[in-house]
């Protein structure tokens, strides 16, 4: 079962309080066939712990890893994974679509 946003929010909230570094991903645009719509959210704190999904397969794992830089150096950052990347098959877009993600650090 997939985390409601305000589970999602919730958690981004409570790990700041807790003294964690938070980064929160969002879906901004998607075409073609995309595992979950503009405006999902996946939550990433700075021990690599997430809540939330923003597409599935090895795709979430390239965000949490651009999550952890967005959480060090505190630049957001959008990312692009679909099929015109030669790396879509290997992020888990196999399905023919694309989507962008914006990643930015919670204070």
């Amino acid at each position: 079962m997939l985390s409601s946003d305000t589970d999602i929010l919730t958690a981004a909230a409570s790990w700041r309080r807790d003294g964690r570094g938070v980064a929160l991903a969002t879906v901004i645009e998607t075409w073609g066939s995309a595992p979950r719509p503009v405006g999902s959210h996946l939550v990433i704190d700075q021990d690599g712990n997430f809540l939330g999904s923003v597409s599935g397969g090895c795709v979430e794992g390239a965000v949490i890893t651009d999550a952890l830089d967005v959480i060090a150096d505190g630049g957001p950052r959008v990312l692009e994974f679909g099929v015109a990347d030669e790396t879509a098959w290997r992020v888990g877009l196999s399905c023919g679509g694309r989507i962008r993600v914006l990643v930015e650090r919670v204070d």
